[in-house]
Parts: structure tokens; sequence; C-alpha cells
């Protein structure tokens, strides 16, 4: 295939930055997005010209590092995947394909597609935890009964990778997903309820101060999200901001 590239190109974090074109041929529609942006750097380099940075690691989908926004969707034009699982066999001969970083405040971009996601980094710190002192007797985890039920909604919640592509796909740049995805996974769970009442007024209020926008409930970050994290984990969130409010 035979592609038109419109890439954000920005230096740095204090530069201003804009889109430039790339025109890339002789990609297979069985390579991986990232693949075909490797293509792409390789002839770059091979012209003496600045690679486009972007993020990635693992390459399996489960480390959430790889978020481009590509034609005006978080990870690409498929569901339930990150961008390292797109495949451009998503595309036709000839498409021009734009790709944007994740833009937020709280997603500073550092250099082209690469953001800052530190800001989640500060909110996991602020509660996503459980500091029970475990040394001396200490109770085997299979002997605390869990329901089902719950086992099953802390698994699910925990499956989020903190990608951000909740945020980017929000309107009001909101981490509300993100961070109901972190309380809800040990609020569900007994080992989670010692600390419950701090954990979630803690991440909240860190939340809110590295400048992330309110739920309005579109669902935006639902349909976006590569590991289908539910909005009921927004409402459970909700309930314990609002428990642990009263209860101070």
């Amino acid at each position: 295939m035979k592609l038109k590239l419109k890439i954000w190109r920005q230096p740095n974090n204090e530069s201003k930055g804009k889109m430039i074109n790339y025109d890339i041929d002789n990609v297979s529609p069985d390579m991986s997005f990232l693949e075909m942006m490797d293509m792409l750097n390789e002839n770059l380099i091979n012209k003496g010209e600045d690679p486009v940075a972007f993020d990635h690691d693992c390459r399996e989908g489960i480390c959430g590092m790889c978020s481009m926004f590509i034609n005006g969707e978080p990870h690409g034009p498929d569901r339930l995947i990150t961008t390292c699982q797109l495949h451009m066999r998503k595309f036709k001969d000839g498409d021009t394909i734009i790709i944007e970083p994740f833009r937020a405040n709280a997603f500073p971009v550092i250099k082209d597609l690469v953001v800052d996601r530190s800001s989640f980094d500060r909110i996991q710190q602020a509660g996503g935890f459980i500091s029970i002192n475990t040394s001396g007797n200490t109770q085997d985890a299979n002997t605390i009964p869990v329901d089902k039920y719950d086992a099953d909604k802390a698994f699910d919640a925990a499956t989020c990778i903190g990608c951000g592509a909740c945020v980017a796909s929000c309107k009001n740049a909101s981490a509300m997903l993100f961070v109901s995805a972190k309380v809800s996974q040990f609020s569900l769970l007994p080992q989670g309820k010692v600390e419950a009442r701090d954990r979630v007024l803690n991440m909240v209020n860190q939340m809110d101060e590295e400048g992330f926008g309110n739920c309005t409930n579109t669902g935006a970050c639902e349909v976006e999200c590569p590991k289908g994290i539910s909005l009921e984990n927004i409402a459970r969130m909700n309930r314990e901001y609002l428990w642990s409010s009263i209860k101070g």
C-alpha cells in the first residue's frame, strides 16, 4: 500500500508544533501500525532527517505506552486494542492517516507523539496501593472469602493499563475512568477495605490537582478504552467518594 501520513511534529514542550506530510509505500497489510512507523523512521534516518518520536515498549497490548491519536481516535479505528495491535489492513491503499499525540493539559507533549503521563503515576501514588503491614502473622490470601461477583469485577477493573485513551477521547480530558478503575480494583476486595476511605479521597483530590477535567457522562472513554473498562466503575467511585466525604 501507498499511504500519506500527516504527523504532528514538535521538537519539545516549549516549541510550537505543526503537522508534517510524509509519503510511504510498500506497506504490507499484515504490518502493525508501529511497524509502519518503524519503516517511516528508517526512511527518515536514511535521509538524514529526525525520526518521529513515539512511545512503545512491549508491543503486546499490555503496557499502554503506544498511545497515538489516529484519525481522530485514540489507538485508531478499531476496538479493544492498543496502537501496537492495530494492523495496516484497517486502512486502504491511498489513504491519508492523521497521527497526533494524546492531547490534554495534564499530558504535556515531550516530543512529537510522546506525552508526559506521569500525572497518572502521581494519582496512583496518592492511594492506589495497599499498605497493610504483612510482616509476622500473615493470613493466606486464599483463606479470605471473596464473592465471585466481586472478584470478577475487581479483576475487570485491574485490567486498566493506564494508557490514557480515556483522557484523550473525553471532551473534558477527564481521568475519571482511569481513577475509578484503580479505586474499584481495591474497594471490591476485603484487602482494600481498610484504607478505602482515604484512598478514594486522596486519589480524586490528586486527579483534580493534576488538572484533569470533570466527567459529564458522555461515555467516549468506555468506547475507546482498549480494555473495555466499564462506566460502572465511575458510579462506584462516586458512591465511595460521597460516603467517604460524609464520614470524614
